[in-house]
């Protein structure tokens, strides 16, 4: 049995003084992916004994980022998605194992009125063709922060967010077309039709009080490894950031 867990930290430094060592020693996970470091290794004042440590930093100080926290050593590691044209952000991690590749994913926001949301559309299918590059040598689990939530049951407010960035038709419509070129959203296979289930929540209007969220954390398995699926949950007890970590546990 392996422990999987996701976590966009809004900032590690800023996470360590909120609890993230204490979740790190409880959970005590295989593997810790890791979103929104926003920071660069040499920055890194603290260890996590016990783990290898492999970063993926933006250019850009401060911003973005990725990092991935594992027990076991991988056979190779990946940075970006093989090209030229998504090499600056730190958004991609990917961690070779024997039986599958572990891709870890900070998928780009559209940010305010859908103002990035044609770079969005082009790093979608650049990802999507990674994804497909990888899928034909091994299984392949993707996690991470997508950025959308796919189906209105994703999110307490579908009607007032249509449209909004993270809930366009557009970014749900990559979203979708990724699952359909060969992936499964391993929570939703397990529970779908739970309801109020959410992995990130503003900091304004109390929305975590009031569990006004939305879930746009994942963890996507290939076709085919549903099988290996024990559980998939979101921990939405865990503060720390505006996002709460979720885990997958396989076999």
């Amino acid at each position: 049995m392996k422990k999987l867990y996701s976590w966009n930290v809004n900032g590690l430094r800023a996470c360590m003084g909120k609890g993230f060592m204490e979740f790190l020693t409880r959970e005590d996970p295989d593997v810790l992916c890791l979103q929104e470091t926003k920071m660069q290794p040499e920055q890194a004042e603290f260890e996590f004994p016990g783990y290898e440590v492999y970063w993926n930093s933006a250019v850009k100080k401060g911003y973005s980022g990725t990092a991935v926290l594992t027990k076991e050593r991988p056979l190779a590691v990946f940075y970006d998605l093989g090209t030229d044209r998504h090499n600056t952000e730190g958004r991609t991690l990917t961690l070779e194992y024997p039986d599958y590749f572990l891709v870890n994913v900070y998928v780009p926001n559209s940010q305010n009125g859908l103002a990035r949301l044609g770079y969005r559309m082009e790093w979608e299918d650049d990802f999507c063709t990674y994804l497909g590059s990888l899928k034909k040598k091994k299984p392949v689990i993707v996690t991470g922060d997508f950025n959308v939530a796919k189906e209105e049951i994703d999110l307490k407010n579908p009607k007032a967010n249509r449209g909004n960035a993270g809930f366009s038709d557009e970014e749900r419509e990559k979203m979708r077309r990724l699952l359909a070129s060969g992936f499964v959203d391993s929570f939703r296979y397990l529970y779908p039709d739970k309801t109020d289930a959410y992995s990130w929540w503003s900091y304004r209007f109390k929305a975590r009080e009031r569990n006004a969220g939305w879930r746009i954390d994942y963890f996507l398995v290939s076709s085919g490894y549903e099988d290996h699926i024990v559980d998939s949950l979101i921990l939405a007890e865990q503060a720390g950031s505006d996002h709460c970590p979720v885990e997958l546990i396989i076999q």
